[in-house]
């Protein structure tokens, strides 16, 4: 099966962006990591080990490719919004794995014998270098990946796979470097230079558990966002242009905006019940709800 083979049954189940990246161990990749954790710039959430970072074939053995997906989820601009476009429809999660599954079905009826993983925000990997160096985006500094057709408002899904489709090359751009997700970032975490300190950033400290400190209050009252943060790629002339999403499930059903009272008079059960199909429920009840008290501050 050639690339194009590969694109075109993509396609046929909505994927519209889509690469190919090798498998080799990535030194470069590892000197960025081995940077960011001597310098404090991890959130803790990370694969700690690092080798299982950059070596794909620590995660499958026989792993001779990776595919690498895009998937948008603009829906456009809500006034009274106070969470993050990402949590709008239905968890990320559950539609991306379910649409690489499918892939990995169709690709399987053809080659036979296809073996694979697929990964969602849950493998050691990391994603956006994978899609880097599959060329289906280029990186903004505020370390988003942005894609030309979907700007940076995509989620990226990876298969690692034993069939050795053709490696696709990086992207030969960059971002315009114009410096407005510096300017603008609530947390001061965008440093320049392509580096980011993500334990300053509002989307971080969200969803943060336990007591959060008076500056990461104060950082939460200034946008009134009670789970994630758009404010950097909000402002990002990358997307200006953006195409909305042609994923149903990111279309329907929308969720902008969650109230104190009605969350706070329902148990965690209901919680789970009601919202567990929603990207902003990981994280449970109570983080929402010390969210919002802290907003009501004076």
């Amino acid at each position: 099966m050639d690339n194009n083979r590969l694109k075109l049954l993509c396609e046929s189940i909505g994927i519209k962006t889509v690469g190919v990246a090798g498998v080799d161990r990535s030194e470069n990749l590892k000197n960025i990591l081995e940077y960011r954790s001597l310098n404090n710039l991890n959130t803790g959430l990370e694969e700690p080990d690092i080798e299982k970072r950059i070596n794909p074939k620590l995660i499958m053995e026989n792993a001779k490719s990776i595919i690498v997906c895009a998937f948008p989820y603009y829906t456009g601009e809500f006034t009274n919004s106070n969470i993050s476009k990402y949590c709008y429809g239905k968890d990320y999660h559950i539609v991306i794995r379910s649409m690489l599954t499918r892939l990995c079905e169709l690709i399987n009826q053809e080659l036979g014998d296809f073996e694979y993983k697929v990964f969602v925000d849950n493998g050691p990997l990391v994603d956006r270098y994978l899609a880097y160096l599959s060329g289906i985006g280029y990186f903004g500094i505020n370390n988003s990946i942005i894609t030309d057709e979907f700007g940076s408002y995509v989620f990226i899904g990876y298969i690692i796979n034993n069939y050795e489709f053709a490696v696709d090359k990086p992207m030969k751009k960059s971002c315009i470097n114009c410096g407005k997700c510096i300017d603008y970032c609530p947390g001061n975490a965008i440093l320049g230079n392509y580096k980011v300190n993500p334990t300053k950033c509002l989307s971080h400290i969200t969803q943060k558990k336990g007591e959060l400190s008076e500056e990461e209050k104060n950082i939460i009252k200034k946008t009134g966002t009670v789970f994630g943060c758009d404010v950097c790629q909000d402002i990002c002339p990358h997307n200006t242009s953006s195409i909305k999403t042609n994923i149903e499930e990111f279309k329907k059903n929308l969720i902008v905006n969650l109230n104190y009272e009605d969350l706070n008079k329902i148990s965690n059960k209901e919680f789970k019940r009601t919202y567990g199909d929603r990207a902003f429920s990981w994280r449970g009840k109570k983080i929402l709800v010390r969210n919002m008290e802290i907003l009501s501050e004076k």
